[in-house]
């Protein structure tokens, strides 16, 4: 009898521990609304210059190149690789974007595939910026540079020229099972500095808010520290991986560059991202990107890119590839 008893208590322990799994930890995560934020890799094959099916846009250009002109070297954070690609479709003669082993592999993630003597490289934010101090490219396409980047150039001797090109939208997304579709500027703030920790105080379920935040130095990190004004949270609740989440990017990007049908950005003070928004300005956390380079640049034609770019054909080069013009 007592063995029974022991059979039975050890029997009912077991229910209830994993009673208090499910509850606790299984229910929750199957229903957090998140997944929001999984890094994706872009498609770079999908942005290839000279290739017939790129997703480049090709509006023609005035300024042509020839194979016998010093070339730029161009670089760029990856929400900016349709830009810089199209520049080079647009105003590069075909040959100048080479591959290792003479072809493009679908593998490729930083840029691994790009031989030296491409006129297109990819290395990302971070990577792409250390090589323009390197100066072993010439031009870089990139939301502003950080505190942290501009202070290592000044402590390589580097000077640097920032020319605003495009505009764009900072946005925040979540889920699309999460109810919530519009945050105002001071909840987003709040919620980044761990003010607010749960949906319902923003109109939403019952669930704990789980805060991502992006690699220090990305295009989308420096932007998001200057939206913050430098005070967001550093550390997030342990629980909060069983919450719902929320992350930030720009609006193409996610949009366009790694769309994802489970996430929807949010109107932030009522206004939708949208590049009609953008355009007139109702949209209250548009930004402009930028390309930078060394002013002891001594290639001429660098300059004579940048100027192009700043030009109407230059402008609508960029609005055709989906961004928002200066003007």
């Amino acid at each position: 009898m007592k063995k029974v008893l022991i059979l039975i208590a050890t029997a009912l322990i077991f229910v209830a521990v994993n009673v208090f799994l499910y509850m606790s930890i299984t229910r929750r995560l199957a229903n957090n609304f998140s997944g929001t934020d999984q890094m994706k890799m872009i498609d770079v094959g999908r942005y290839l210059p000279f290739e017939s099916g790129s997703e480049l846009a090709r509006t023609g250009s005035s300024l042509k190149f020839s194979k016998e002109d010093e070339l730029p070297v161009l670089d760029g954070a990856a929400a900016l690789v349709p830009v810089y690609a199209s520049v080079i479709e647009n105003c590069y003669p075909q040959g100048t974007v080479t591959y290792e082993g003479g072809t493009f592999s679908d593998d490729n993630k930083y840029g691994e595939n790009f031989a030296e003597d491409s006129v297109m490289q990819y290395q990302n934010t971070i990577r792409g910026f250390n090589a323009l101090l390197d100066d072993s490219i010439d031009l870089f396409f990139t939301a502003h540079p950080s505190k942290e980047q501009m202070q290592d150039a000044k402590e390589r001797g580097v000077e640097l020229e920032i020319v605003p090109v495009g505009k764009e939208a900072f946005v925040f997304f979540v889920n699309k099972k999460n109810p919530v579709e519009d945050l105002s500027i001071d909840q987003v703030r709040k919620i980044y500095r761990g003010e607010i920790n749960n949906w319902k105080e923003v109109g939403g379920p019952d669930k704990r808010i789980n805060q991502l935040t992006r690699i220090k130095g990305s295009g989308s990190q420096t932007m998001m520290e200057k939206f913050m004004e430098n005070d967001m949270l550093t550390k997030r609740h342990p629980l909060a991986i069983f919450g719902a989440a929320i992350g930030y990017s720009f609006r193409f990007y996610l949009a366009t560059m790694v769309a994802d049908d489970n996430v929807k950005m949010l109107s932030i003070n009522g206004i939708y991202p949208n590049a009609e928004n953008i355009r007139n300005g109702s949209y209250p956390i548009s930004a402009n990107f930028y390309v930078v380079y060394r002013k002891d640049e001594t290639n001429a034609n660098v300059k004579k890119l940048v100027d192009w770019l700043l030009t109407q054909e230059g402008q609508t080069m960029i609005e055709a590839c989906g961004y928002v013009g200066l003007e």
